[in-house]
């Protein structure tokens, strides 16, 4: 009989997490078994409890994508190879996992982290490196800089030598964006935006929101600016005048994670953990909340209570 323990199960998309007690089987070949610390929350967990993301997945299952741990005592990264999604995910005290979903930790960093890593440090570090590809030459401006990733692309930008101003709704949000970085925080939604960043004139935007902040960030970007989307938080439907865009050179571009081959991931999971290491990438943890408090955290990220990277404590 393989180990019992505690794990957040899907049972009816859109219906609330079920904590249940679980039987593990035991690794079969190319897995692994991990003892679990902490477990990442992201909209896309949400999606799949919803049914929006992997619908056709038999279910029960048990949810989340990311999550640090130890294996062999040694303390690990779990990212990637279809977790939660097209197989059983890692909101338990422990999980089978794929072997390839392993990442080996730099030393210094530790697990609280770490378990931020797989979706938010990833999405940071593709979004600023490899799609926009800041320089110290560019003006940033990053929508919802409070948020797990944003945050993180606050500091990734800033270290690159950018100068780098960031966006939230909220006074009260406004302080950690400046310690994380930001030359300048602007407190506005998207009918007090174009003003507030008329004179920056951004050469890179970064959002995660959609809706009516498009139209005002192709009107305020420079000339050959990048607009990166990697998210619709505030809605997916968007209108804009595309003579705007085009007429300045500039670019929309989408980044989707999921997209990502085995290879990509895991390159980018070592670089992105390489940064955090060295100080370049920092991650803003928020609230820790325990495993039966699921349905909770995945509640804050619809109603965007959220600051910096939301964890579930597992272990």
């Amino acid at each position: 009989m393989g180990a019992i323990i505690n794990a957040a199960r899907l049972h009816r998309h859109g219906e609330p997490l079920q904590i249940e007690s679980v039987e593990l089987p035991e690794p079969g070949e190319g897995e692994v078994r991990v003892e679990l610390a902490f477990g990442g929350v992201n909209p896309v967990d949400r999606y799949m409890a919803e049914g929006s993301v992997a619908p056709q997945v038999p279910l029960p299952r048990t949810l989340g994508a990311e999550a640090s741990g130890r294996l062999d005592g040694r303390p690990v990264l779990v990212a990637g190879g279809g977790l939660g999604a097209i197989r059983d995910g890692v909101w338990a005290q422990a999980a089978v996992v794929p072997r390839d979903s392993i990442h080996e930790l730099p030393e210094g960093v530790d697990l609280r982290h770490a378990a931020a890593m797989g979706v938010a440090g990833l999405t940071a570090w593709h979004v600023v490196c490899d799609v926009a590809q800041v320089s110290g030459d560019d003006r940033v401006l990053v929508l919802g800089a409070s948020g797990g990733v944003g945050s993180m692309i606050v500091s990734l930008a800033r270290s690159l030598g950018a100068a780098v101003w960031g966006q939230t709704g909220s006074a009260e949000k406004a302080a950690p964006i400046e310690e994380d970085g930001a030359e300048r925080v602007v407190v506005a939604g998207p009918d007090e935006l174009a003003e507030a960043i008329s004179e920056f004139q951004p050469t890179v935007v970064f959002d995660p929101l959609g809706d009516g902040f498009v139209p005002v960030l192709v009107e305020a970007l420079a000339v050959r600016g990048r607009i990166v989307s990697f998210g619709t938080s505030a809605g997916p439907e968007v209108q804009f005048n595309l003579q705007s865009l085009y007429r300045k050179s500039g670019s929309l571009r989408g980044y989707g994670g999921m997209q990502l081959s085995p290879g990509e991931r895991r390159a980018g999971l070592g670089a992105a953990l390489a940064a955090l290491r060295d100080g370049r990438l920092r991650v803003r943890v928020g609230d820790v909340l325990a495993l039966e408090d699921v349905n909770d955290a995945c509640q804050r990220l619809v109603e965007r209570r959220v600051q910096g990277k939301l964890l579930l404590e597992l272990g």
